[in-house]
């Protein structure tokens, strides 16, 4: 499954124009100055201090920044990304837990008694910008960040951070994680990945494979990620509506 590209509008567009409306806005602690002066009006320092007009200022931003936030929620509706659910495929090996507000996903499963945990995080996208001449293939492809755990019981497990490309899954890093290591202490997470011996690099990639940790599952997943970052774009933008309407 190919993957697809992503183009959205940086919400901190707004940021410019609200400092441009906080700069437009009229003195008025030096318009009531003025006018006092040429009345020949006795001026009290306790009537003419700044901080009763800051509530006004403080207004006048705020409807600013409201207004330019609803645009954005307004094209963040617009877009059909955040409506999509995309349907678990037939044979799909993990569950899939989701929740919103949150910017990973995990996914669970048993195999042969062991339990495999994957936290997948946000796909890192590329929308065609990119520097054209970058040598490296992978640099100009869209990716997502994966942490897979394997545990059998009670005792130590293995973890692997991978990232999953179109049709291919990178292992970054492995490491033998044990109950009992200390935060106090940094365990030894052996060699590079890349460092090890060829043989046993395939070895690891094919172990992987059989637990369901393959370009079918992640091509799917990136899919899923990207639906999942519409729909949390536009709740956070809407949660901002909330705090500064408040």
């Amino acid at each position: 499954m190919a993957f697809a590209s992503i183009l959205r509008k940086s919400a901190s567009s707004f940021a410019p124009l609200a400092f441009r409306a906080l700069r437009s806005q009229r003195n008025y602690h030096s318009a009531i100055f003025t006018a006092l002066n040429k009345s020949g009006f006795p001026a009290s320092k306790a009537s003419l201090s700044p901080f009763p007009q800051t509530h006004r200022y403080s207004t006048k931003s705020d409807e600013s920044l409201l207004h330019v936030i609803e645009g954005e929620i307004q094209c963040a509706e617009e877009s059909d990304d955040h409506n999509q659910v995309e349907a678990i495929p037939s044979g799909f090996p993990f569950e899939v837990e989701d929740k919103p507000g949150y910017q990973t996903i995990t996914l669970r499963r048993e195999y042969q008694g062991e339990e495999i945990t994957v936290e997948v995080s946000m796909p890192d996208l590329v929308t065609g910008e990119e520097d054209d001449d970058d040598d490296s293939e992978k640099a100009n492809q869209s990716s997502i960040p994966l942490v897979v755990n394997i545990a059998k019981g009670d005792g130590p497990s293995l973890e692997f951070g991978c990232t999953a490309y179109p049709d291919e899954i990178v292992i970054d890093g492995l490491s033998v994680k044990s109950p009992e290591s200390s935060e106090d202490q940094i365990a030894y997470e052996g060699p590079d990945f890349q460092d090890l011996d060829e043989n046993l690099q395939k070895a690891f990639h094919k172990y992987l494979e059989i637990r369901g940790i393959k370009p079918s599952t992640t091509n799917f997943l990136h899919e899923y990620m990207i639906n999942k970052d519409s729909r949390e774009y536009l709740m956070w933008l809407q949660n901002l509506k909330k705090f500064v309407k408040a």
